[in-house]
């Protein structure tokens, strides 16, 4: 080989061996500060939603914000303490005097604290406020019947009205729910499939808040249709791998592959079932003249699981 070309290869195998280090070894980000952005130091709201925001650090996967009141080097109580996977994050305060940091953090290292910074929520009219809905989350699918509808607590309301509808409030004398109740979550029992959206607003005995921001949650109890294997047919012979494939089912958002030795009821090994996105396997395991047996399943985005396709059989060669 020419050594110009020895080297050219060279290279390229240092980089490429770089190069999945850097896939399996996290960056540390202990020495990056956390720059926050909002709100800025001796800020003064009467709106009883502060969005907190600050800047991305390179690497982070998650930050832990806190907020206390007074201070952290004196601080009354701990008021929010939690995990985001965003940068930003709105939450609805009492009127007082707090103050809020936030680090990052990733699965082997995180930042120190940003520099805490204080704030002030006076008091302000109901009018000028907005619940801010807690769960289910935006967006959120789900098979279960049966489900708790949650909102922040509302500095001044009494009670709630909660709205539940499936036309986007156009007529709320339709809507399937509209009640005014005294806390801050309701059970709420699904009546059928359907996408459903939902908003909360504060009361108290001379005012209303604003509409909290609709969120929709989807109610899906229905599995798909059953899988139709399509390869290998039944009862061939075939040498490893073995391309195992089946049909696209609409609305499956994964699949599960289930492969048994040759009494047809013990899983292969502990692999099975594998929850797989495509609809084919490659399966490369076993010996000469093994009998092997296959079903699929497909499962959509709320969780439901069809009924098992027919099991098929193949023999090792």
């Amino acid at each position: 080989m020419k050594p110009y070309l020895f080297a050219a290869l060279l290279l390229l195998a240092i980089g490429a061996l770089f190069s999945s280090c850097d896939a399996i070894i996290e960056p540390s980000i202990s020495k990056k500060t956390v720059q926050p952005e909002a709100p800025s130091d001796q800020y003064q709201s009467t709106s009883y939603t502060i969005n907190f925001w600050w800047d991305e650090v390179d690497n982070a996967l998650s930050y832990h914000l806190q907020v206390v009141t007074a201070s952290f080097t004196n601080p009354g109580n701990l008021v929010l303490d939690t995990i985001v996977k965003k940068n930003t994050f709105a939450f609805n305060l009492n009127p007082g005097n707090y103050q809020w940091w936030v680090l990052a953090q990733n699965g082997s290292s995180q930042t120190a604290y940003s520099t805490p910074r204080s704030f002030t929520v006076a008091v302000g009219s109901i009018k000028q406020q907005a619940v801010q809905l807690s769960s289910p989350t935006n967006n959120q699918i789900t098979n279960q019947v049966n489900i708790v509808f949650q909102w922040s607590s509302l500095y001044g309301a009494t009670k709630y009205q909660l709205e539940i509808d499936t036309n986007n409030f156009v007529n709320e004398s339709d809507a399937v729910y509209n009640q005014v109740i005294p806390g801050q979550q309701f059970n709420f029992t699904f009546p059928k499939d359907q996408v459903y959206q939902w908003r909360v607003r504060a009361q108290n005995d001379t005012a209303q808040s604003q509409w909290s921001a609709i969120s929709v949650v989807t109610y899906d109890h229905t599995p798909p249709a059953v899988v139709t294997l399509t390869s290998p047919a039944d009862a061939t012979t075939l040498p490893l791998p073995v391309s195992l494939q089946w049909n696209t089912v609409t609305g499956a958002a994964k699949y599960k592959l289930y492969v048994y030795k040759s009494d047809a009821t013990t899983l292969y090994s502990s692999n099975f079932p594998m929850v797989l996105t495509t609809n084919s396997y490659s399966f490369n395991q076993g010996n000469s003249d093994d009998k092997v047996y296959w079903m699929v399943t497909a499962v959509d985005a709320a969780g439901n699981e069809s009924a098992a396709s027919t099991q098929r059989s193949f023999v090792l060669q």
